[in-house]
């Protein structure tokens, strides 16, 4: 691909050293050093993880990386017209060209930190495309929008997205991005955001979707990383790695549910 992504991993390494640099201050409380997902059974949906009190601790914050198109680097796609929507596998506006790629539905529960449902919560998520393109800004797909949406959370703090499974690209494991917005209305003006994470997608899942047509690419990126080595996962993943159900076939399912702070 065109762009070049290790200057964007640089680009984020100054987020999240300030972030280890916080929890170090704090003594790491409530970090989990783990190199994979905790165990949980095919199309259920992973708890929130609780600390002793009986508090949710919030999912880590994380960079946005260099291509958040929520305007804080560029483009802004927040504001345009057409992107609060559930299915995202196309672009909106001036082209409808729709991304590539095996059918991946992602199912989120947003929850506040006492474990109530965030009802109204808005969610912006994005990821790359089967090339580990990102539009709005890779050369190839800078024309695009798809691959980008704003949802939000129903009275169980449950919303859902259609898209496709991204590509790997070098350097990093398979993930989605996303940020947190206390409503629909602060979402879609960019003001306001309460949290941005990643979610982390399984090794077994994303080698059975690399296995298909359109992700040659991909299994060679994977190849030469892992979750320990991942500048944003290796600290531990037991809050953002997703639940998987589905097949190549007929599509996956990815289902995570995480807190935010209010």
């Amino acid at each position: 691909m065109t762009d070049n992504h290790d200057r964007g991993l640089q680009f984020d390494l100054a987020t999240l050293i300030g972030r280890r640099r916080a929890l170090s201050l704090l003594g790491g409380a409530g970090l989990t050093l783990v190199a994979c997902a905790p165990s949980t059974s095919p199309g259920t949906t992973a708890p929130a993880t609780t600390t002793n009190g009986g508090v949710l601790e919030a999912i880590p914050e994380e960079t946005a990386g260099p291509y958040p198109g929520d305007g804080s680097n560029g483009p802004n796609a927040l504001t345009q017209s057409g992107i609060v929507r559930s299915d995202i596998r196309s672009s909106f506006g001036a082209s409808t060209r729709e991304a590539e790629g095996v059918d991946l539905t992602i199912d989120l529960t947003v929850q506040k930190e006492d474990g109530t449902p965030y009802a109204g919560a808005a969610v912006y998520l994005w990821h790359c495309d089967i090339n580990g393109d990102y539009s709005m800004y890779s050369d190839r797909v800078k024309d695009e929008n798809f691959l980008r949406g704003v949802q939000e959370a129903d009275t169980s703090g449950k919303l859902r997205f259609v898209s496709v499974f991204p590509g790997a690209y070098a350097g990093r494991w398979p993930h989605v991005h996303f940020e947190v917005y206390p409503s629909l209305a602060e979402a879609t003006k960019a003001g306001n955001r309460i949290t941005t994470s990643q979610l982390a997608l399984p090794e077994t899942t994303c080698k059975e979707v690399y296995g298909t047509a359109g992700y040659t690419q991909s299994v060679r990126n994977m190849g030469r990383t892992s979750l320990a080595q991942d500048m944003v996962f290796r600290d531990g993943v037991d809050r953002q790695m997703a639940t998987m159900s589905g097949d190549a076939t007929s599509g996956y399912t990815a289902s995570l549910t995480f807190a935010v702070g209010s």
